[in-house]
């Protein structure tokens, strides 16, 4: 079967309604960044994600092809995360989406070394006629974080979020933002088939 890393340790991808304290280990992404309300119909959002498909989807369906990449291993193309922001303000204000900035994100397998990751650029540019050139392979730390699953709309988050800023003060701990520590979500209902009132997001803020 393929390897689906929803089923890690649950705490990664399945947190409860109740805020928690969490350690996270050094992950491996590919990425595209950009800017502006991700709700526009050509928004640079949209944009990201396709290009993010893509790539994890060419890697994924190697295995059917000529080019045989070392150690792979099958698996489920991990749910579209997003890190987002907005200059000048450290935690993001959701009535002015227009100064959204934010990085899409889609999780890789250690085998994803960087030859893989140009090996796939360059076939799915050759497949696609697009230009994948905004896509990046990237790791990254998160390292200790505060957590929730929110449940219902984008919109209706700061409500989540003020349980988890209670969490934190009740802890004496604070938030921690910086160019390399952000607002992360983690997307596991797909909008275009969920009720907006079901949809399930992890959110994720660091701290310290």
């Amino acid at each position: 079967m393929a390897y689906d890393f929803k089923k890690e340790p649950k705490q990664f991808y399945k947190p409860g309604k109740k805020a928690e304290i969490i350690e996270i280990p050094c992950m491996q992404y590919i990425v595209v960044a950009g800017k502006g309300d991700p709700n526009l119909p050509d928004s640079e959002y949209k944009q990201s994600i396709q290009l993010l498909y893509g790539i994890a989807y060419t890697i994924k369906m190697s295995k059917k092809g000529p080019h045989k990449i070392d150690n792979y291993f099958d698996f489920v193309v991990p749910p579209l995360e997003g890190f987002w922001w907005q200059e000048g303000n450290q935690q993001i204000d959701y009535a002015h989406k227009e100064n959204f900035e934010f990085m899409s994100a889609i999780r890789m397998p250690d085998f994803v070394t960087r030859d893989v990751f140009e090996w796939a650029i360059s076939k799915a540019t050759e497949k696609k006629q697009l230009d994948f050139s905004k896509v990046k392979l990237v790791s990254m730390h998160e390292g200790k974080c505060v957590q929730i699953m929110h449940v219902g709309s984008y919109d209706e988050e700061p409500a989540t979020i003020d349980k988890m800023k209670k969490l934190v003060k009740e802890k004496n701990l604070s938030f921690d933002y910086s160019a390399t520590r952000r607002h992360h979500e983690i997307y596991l209902s797909d909008p275009r088939r969920t009720k907006v009132e079901n949809l399930k997001t992890v959110i994720r803020l660091p701290i310290k």
